[in-house]
């Protein structure tokens, strides 16, 4: 019902009388002011004693959301349908999302980071309920940088005093994997690169748990170890028609990103595996090259435990049976664990990590090194040493060693063995 007057925000004559829950409203059909209200009671005591209140104070709308919280909210709600996520992590994303919003951390910073906070918020869920998510697949629904993304999880894990379980390798697999589009025919995805789901995951974890029993996955980032294994694992499962295909072309097909040093992961496992191939008894007679062993992933992965064994361990045997035959060919020098004249031993002790040996005449004939971490088997380029110091330079030697510091000079007897015999050669 139209009404007299113009309204005082935009000066228009379309004054309407709109009834709101029963109660009449004088609002402006063109920009939709309120010019004036009805009373309503809120409850049924004070509607007994005839109490009426303003709608605005009845219903609380001075604690109406704000718009930059609301769109926060259906992006978060968005982002778990999306992915598929249970009701309970939606609501506790949401939550996350509107106690960070009331930080001062977050609430004078940029549009582009508060878009991220709602992906940071699911992210967080999913790591509390260990549910396999990676912040990759968060950065690609998201369009977003993983650099940037990184920080604004940081800072809420910070702010909030958040604590995240680890992630295991089975589920970084198990994720990395079912984003790969190799298991149904599509146009874009030949016949010869089709593999079921299972298989490739199966031989995946294989060479995964291969990798972190040979230091390889030790103090890396995981994706690009997941990638070269996942490379392997499907060229091995029919290796007739894809050892032709390189790593490059693979991930393009399979629809993920290609990590630059997966190229460097997979040259480690090839070296790891070729080791293992050559104490497997029945593939002695065959040369077998970076290309040939991936032939033979199954039978190496299913004999991992003797063969590793057999590959990587027999160098400390080999030293201590050559020790043996040094201590019997000249019994005069005394025991290894003694000082001898003219030679720095160190002490006896505790038994510690194993030793980098360097190589001797055992490994010039063909023994295999030992099992060590590439860092110490390949290391960089050592940086130039600095000037020494006034007070480093009246050091003498002979200053009382710390307990903090003796473990550094403990030696194991294998140790000291060790030591002798790279010093020798």
């Amino acid at each position: 019902m139209a009404a007299g007057g113009r309204c005082p925000g935009c000066g228009a004559a379309a004054l309407v009388e709109d009834a709101l829950y029963a109660q009449q409203q004088l609002v402006c059909a063109a920009c939709g002011c309120v010019l004036s209200e009805g009373l309503l009671t809120t409850t049924y005591t004070e509607e007994e004693h005839l109490h009426e209140v303003a709608y605005s104070h009845s219903t609380g709308q001075k604690e109406q959301l704000s718009r930059c919280l609301q769109r926060g909210i259906r992006r978060v709600q968005d982002l778990c349908k999306v992915l598929q996520l249970p009701g309970v992590f939606e609501e506790t994303a949401v939550s996350y999302f509107q106690r960070a919003l009331q930080l001062p951390a977050f609430r004078l910073v940029s549009l582009e980071k508060k878009e991220l906070l709602g992906g940071c918020c699911v992210f967080v869920t999913c790591r509390q309920h260990n549910w396999p998510l990676t912040m990759g697949t968060v950065c690609s629904l998201l369009y977003a940088k993983q650099e940037l993304f990184a920080g604004v999880f940081l800072s809420l894990q910070k702010e909030l005093g958040l604590s995240l379980p680890a992630l295991s390798l089975a589920d970084l697999v198990k994720t990395h994997l079912g984003s790969f589009r190799l298991f149904q025919p599509t146009p874009d995805v030949p016949a010869p690169f089709l593999e079921d789901k299972e298989k490739l995951v199966a031989r995946t974890m294989g060479i995964v748990e291969l990798a972190s029993e040979t230091w390889l996955v030790t103090g890396r980032h995981p994706v690009p170890v997941v990638t070269a294994a996942a490379f392997l694992a499907w060229q091995s499962l029919q290796p007739r028609a894809r050892l032709s295909c390189p790593l490059a072309r693979f991930c393009r097909v399979a629809g993920v990103d290609l990590p630059p040093p997966a190229h460097l992961r997979l040259k480690e496992l090839l070296e790891i595996l070729l080791g293992m191939a050559s104490r497997l008894a029945w593939l002695r007679a065959f040369r077998l090259d970076r290309r040939t062993v991936v032939k033979h992933v199954g039978d190496l992965l299913q004999h991992r435990v003797f063969l590793l064994k057999k590959a990587f361990c027999q160098q400390g045997e080999e030293e201590e049976e050559g020790g043996q035959e040094q201590r019997e060919a000249a019994p005069g020098q005394g025991s290894l664990g003694e000082d001898t004249p003219g030679q720095d031993c160190p002490d006896q002790g505790s038994p510690s990590s194993p030793t980098v040996v360097a190589p001797g005449k055992h490994q010039r004939e063909g023994t295999p090194r030992p099992l060590l971490p590439p860092c110490l088997i390949h290391p960089r380029k050592r940086l130039r040493p600095a000037a020494p110091s006034t007070s480093d330079s009246a050091l003498t030697g002979d200053e009382p060693i710390s307990d903090s510091e003796i473990e550094q000079y403990l030696r194991s007897p294998e140790e000291i063995r060790a030591f002798r015999k790279a010093k020798a050669w």
